[in-house]
């Protein structure tokens, strides 16, 4: 059977545009900035230049490179202007990026902390060896259909009895298997992994430092973990 393929020009707007973000992506300032990014929050210019050692002026550069790429979007409030991540997708993109790098790095254990392999934010949702553990056991005890796309109807009447909202209208996906670049191994995405994220926050088991990804799992959240995410 002869094997279809997409039109020439359809072929070519479609490498054109993968070579447009892998350039937008091709310098150390950018890549520092979306990294920053990757903590959820909107920052500012001067934030972004800090996070990528650069002065203000060429922090502008990159800034105006990552809008025109669309990998990040400037919001206006007032006098003062935000940059954020686009959207969940470039977040998963970058993750998996980091995935790919992680593996390059000899050896690769030397080259993030502890806290930051332990639990960090993976965008607006929980990254890390606690968020795998987490995940691993909801694919062990049936929470997650075999993929990790959507939760089963076990999985939501377990975040229901937790208190974990589950929002079956949003357009976003239920769920999904995110590779976690430090692990190489899946935590919980989508829709579900935010709700989990905000439920450990607002419980109080998890706290965020202010101004970075890493995230701290409190002496009541390591507890409360062990309770309800472990076999």
């Amino acid at each position: 059977m002869q094997k279809k393929s997409l039109p020439t020009e359809n072929s070519d707007a479609l490498e054109c545009a993968v070579a447009a973000i892998a350039a937008a992506m091709a310098d150390l300032s950018r890549v520092k900035m979306l990294s920053a990014l990757m903590d959820g929050r909107a920052w500012t210019a001067t934030e972004l230049s800090a996070a990528a050692d650069v002065a203000p002026s060429t922090a502008s550069g990159h800034l105006a490179r990552l809008v025109e790429g669309k990998l990040i979007v400037c919001l206006s409030q007032g006098r003062h202007r935000y940059y954020r991540l686009a959207g969940h997708d470039v977040a998963e993109l970058v993750e998996q990026i980091m995935g790919l790098s992680w593996s390059r790095i000899m050896p690769p254990e030397t080259t993030a902390s502890k806290s930051m392999r332990e639990a960090r934010t993976c965008y607006d949702h929980l990254a890390g060896t606690i968020a795998v553990q987490i995940y691993d056991f909801m694919q062990t005890e049936n929470w997650l259909e075999p993929d990790g796309s959507a939760l089963t109807v076990h999985g939501r009447e377990q975040f229901l009895k937790l208190g974990i909202p589950v929002n079956t209208h949003s357009r976003r996906k239920a769920c999904c298997a995110c590779l976690d670049w430090s692990e190489r191994r899946f935590h919980l995405g989508g829709e579900a992994g935010a709700a989990l994220l905000i439920f450990l926050e607002t419980k109080g088991w998890i706290q965020r430092v202010a101004g970075y990804r890493e995230v701290v799992v409190t002496s009541a959240g390591k507890s409360a973990i062990r309770q309800h995410f472990s076999r």
